[in-house]
């Protein structure tokens, strides 16, 4: 997912960088989004991992 994120960053960059604001800002609004929900899977899969056997 983190793989995504930076896919979508690049992308709203390169179409910064020839004008077009629009895709921009969504592009940069899709990876802030995909980053984020990536943040929460990683604190969550931190909580919840196991630990080891329970005997």
């Amino acid at each position: 997912m983190l793989q995504w994120t930076m896919i979508f960053l690049v992308l709203a960059v390169i179409a910064a960088f020839f004008g077009f604001g629009s895709l921009a800002g969504t592009a940069a609004s899709i990876a802030q989004i995909l980053f984020f929900v990536f943040l929460a899977a990683v604190v969550i899969s931190f909580f919840t991992r196991r630990r080891g056997p329970l005997t």
